[in-house]
């Protein structure tokens, strides 16, 4: 079997987005509270390394039921345990403290979900017209949205759920089961309205609905994120010049609202280019999917395009006054090192599961698209 070449175009891409991250974070100097540039700069260079390991990984042996449910419990009892000892950030119990640096098993858990779902469906894809599957399959991404819900991390469980969602639709869900996904997520939706969610959860959610009723409290975040991305205006105002996060008025511009950041120095053209660069990382995940070696290598490289467009487009939605701010993160900008190592290792995943289908099937790189 001959080797195959690395899709450098990926790793180029999830670059130039980590960059575009550090180029907001450049702008508050590298002292005190503001030595953010520094450490992501570190997570960075250590999820690059991680994205090689995994690249030269022979990752069939998570095709075996062992193994793919091994993972996805190691994620449950992660879980688990943060809730018990984990450190208290802005409300939530989701972090792990060693000291000299933090972990968030969340990030672990989505990929732990799409593995196991991936191994779930490589069998039973033709038979997700039965009510069953998609039953059992939601348990899983049940467990752990329960288990978000004790953190609380509403914004994870979103994400959880939405990951589901979509690679149950690549497995060939009926429309009568998306219907009916759809009532039952309305229902659960009121049930955690009037039952699970906490205050704060409602406030943001009502500050949504209704964006200037409390610009002074829970509207606070959202308005300011919205007139940092409409200041930016056509070209930015330049790296180190966003005066609503440098004067501090944007808050966790470094996490949260690292997209408004970014739009206030860039402007409208550097958030297109954002967008693009963004397109053409799923576009490539997409690729690989569609040339997968079997039923499991497709099934994953879908649930990590999901879970990419996911959180894309809830962290985007929520920093233009879209969606209630739920405190997800953007891919690749959001300074945090598990976030950024997960989404390095789920690429270098996908590029290497290509590189051995490629190999094993001896594809003219004709056949696969974007590849010459």
């Amino acid at each position: 079997m001959r080797s195959e070449p690395i899709d450098w175009v990926v790793l180029a891409v999830a670059v130039c987005l980590s960059l575009a991250g550090l180029s907001v974070l450049s702008s508050f100097g590298d002292g005190g509270e503001s030595g953010f540039f520094s450490r992501q700069l570190v997570w960075l260079s250590l999820s690059l390394v991680v994205f090689f390991i995994a690249v030269y990984t022979d990752w069939r042996f998570m095709r075996g039921t062992r193994a793919a449910f091994g993972i996805y419990l190691v994620a449950l009892v992660l879980l688990g345990l943060v809730v018990v000892v984990g450190k208290v950030v802005h409300g939530a119990q989701s972090w792990f403290d060693f000291g000299s640096f933090s972990f968030q098993p969340v990030e672990f858990a989505k990929l732990a979900l799409i593995v196991v779902l991936a191994k779930y469906f490589t069998r039973r894809h033709i038979e997700i017209a039965r009510v069953r599957h998609v039953v059992v399959s939601g348990l899983y991404a049940l467990v752990l949205i329960a288990l978000l819900f004790l953190q609380p991390d509403f914004g994870s469980a979103v994400i959880v759920g939405l990951v589901w969602f979509a690679l149950v639709l690549c497995a060939g869900m009926s429309r009568l089961h998306i219907a009916g996904v759809l009532a039952v997520g309305s229902l659960s939706f009121v049930f955690l309205w009037f039952f699970v969610f906490t205050p704060q959860q409602h406030a943001r959610i009502e500050t949504f609905v209704r964006p200037l009723a409390d610009v002074r409290g829970a509207g606070y975040n959202a308005l300011q994120s919205v007139i940092a991305v409409g200041s930016g205006e056509v070209w930015g105002k330049g790296v180190g010049y966003g005066t609503q996060s440098r004067l501090r008025f944007l808050p966790e511009y470094e996490t949260d609202f690292v997209f408004a950041a970014f739009a206030e120095e860039w402007g409208f053209i550097g958030s297109v280019l954002l967008f693009i660069l963004f397109g053409m990382l799923v576009w490539r995940v997409l690729a690989a999917a569609r040339v997968g070696e079997t039923n499991f290598e497709s099934l994953f490289a879908y649930g990590v395009a999901a879970l990419l467009v996911a959180h894309f487009s809830v962290n985007v939605g929520m920093n233009i006054g879209l969606l209630p701010v739920t405190g997800v993160t953007l891919p690749f900008l959001s300074y945090g090192g598990s976030h950024l190592i997960v989404e390095f290792l789920s690429l270098g995943m996908v590029v290497g599961m290509r590189r051995r289908a490629r190999a094993s099937r001896s594809l003219p790189d004709a056949d696969i698209p974007g590849v010459g």
